[in-house]
């Protein structure tokens, strides 16, 4: 579209979100080093706008160095880890209790819950899956 995505109308924004909600949730896109222009990354959004980060692990081959390396470069990026929710988009991943385990000993943040594989679930259906503080 030719804009120059910046930092200052999305703090103003999430201010603005802020003052009429009581909670307010910002989703990230694409992984944390998908950069949001040539000159914005993910974590300087976060920064920006102080926000604790909800990292989600798909759980599939390769999910603990996903979720290992993402956790030590949200370290690396001073940002700060609040928890983490499994969510298992293989039914046919056979290593998935493992995994799970290793993750839970690994990554010094809370699992905030495991999502089941179900394709057209609801967002309630799949809420009470989580363990949300």
């Amino acid at each position: 579209a030719g804009i120059e995505i910046t930092l200052s109308p999305m703090v103003a924004s999430f201010n603005a979100a802020c003052e009429k909600a009581d909670l307010v949730l910002v989703e990230g896109v694409g992984g944390l080093y998908a950069p949001l222009s040539n000159t914005l990354s993910q974590p300087d959004l976060i920064r920006a706008l102080d926000l604790p980060v909800i990292l989600v692990v798909g759980l599939r081959l390769g999910c603990l160095n996903h979720a290992l390396l993402s956790v030590a470069a949200l370290q690396q990026e001073g940002c700060r880890l609040a928890g983490w929710i499994g969510n298992l988009v293989d039914p046919a991943f056979q290593a998935q209790a493992d995994n799970i385990a290793t993750l839970r000993q690994d990554i010094d943040a809370p699992c905030l819950g495991i999502l089941p594989f179900a394709p057209g679930a609801t967002p309630n259906s799949l809420a009470s899956a989580l363990t949300l503080p």
